[in-house]
């Protein structure tokens, strides 16, 4: 062979068919991964969210030693992190709440928890309605409460 033939032999670049290939193999990587990667985000949402909700009852339980109520509706689940205008046992507040933080937090789909009191299976109701955000659902769409 001779030099200018080798030359343009290493010069040659990547054929279609290859470039096409390759293509192939990603899309086919990437569609595995999403279908094994993306219900693993939701499961862990949702046991965030289960989570959340017993931090939530602990708390409240804590609220309760100390002022002998639970939060009532109005003043909801921010009774955790600030003290409730008119409290009449304000004295025990615990210095920095019942929950760390400045805010209570939103269920991981970004959507406030439903607190209410008294509850109708329990002292205190609290739930998420879940990637759906309405009563109800399925998988990651069902509700994740405290009753449960």
């Amino acid at each position: 062979m001779t030099t200018s033939h080798r030359k343009r032999r290493q010069q040659r670049g990547v054929t279609l068919v290859e470039l096409l290939v390759v293509i192939v193999i990603l899309g086919v990587l990437g569609t595995i991964i999403a279908v094994n990667v993306l219900p693993a985000a939701d499961q862990a949402r949702t046991q965030a969210a289960a989570t959340q909700i017993d931090n939530f009852s602990q708390a409240l339980q804590s609220y309760y030693l100390d002022h002998s109520t639970y939060p009532d509706n109005s003043q909801g689940l921010e009774a955790l992190v600030t003290p409730p205008q008119g409290l009449r046992t304000a004295g025990r507040y615990r210095p920095g709440g019942y929950l760390g933080g400045n805010s209570v937090p939103a269920d991981p789909w970004g959507n406030d928890y439903v607190y209410n009191y008294p509850g109708e299976f329990g002292q205190f109701d609290i739930l998420s309605y879940g990637r759906d955000g309405r009563p109800g659902g399925e998988g990651p769409d069902a509700d994740i409460t405290s009753w449960d």
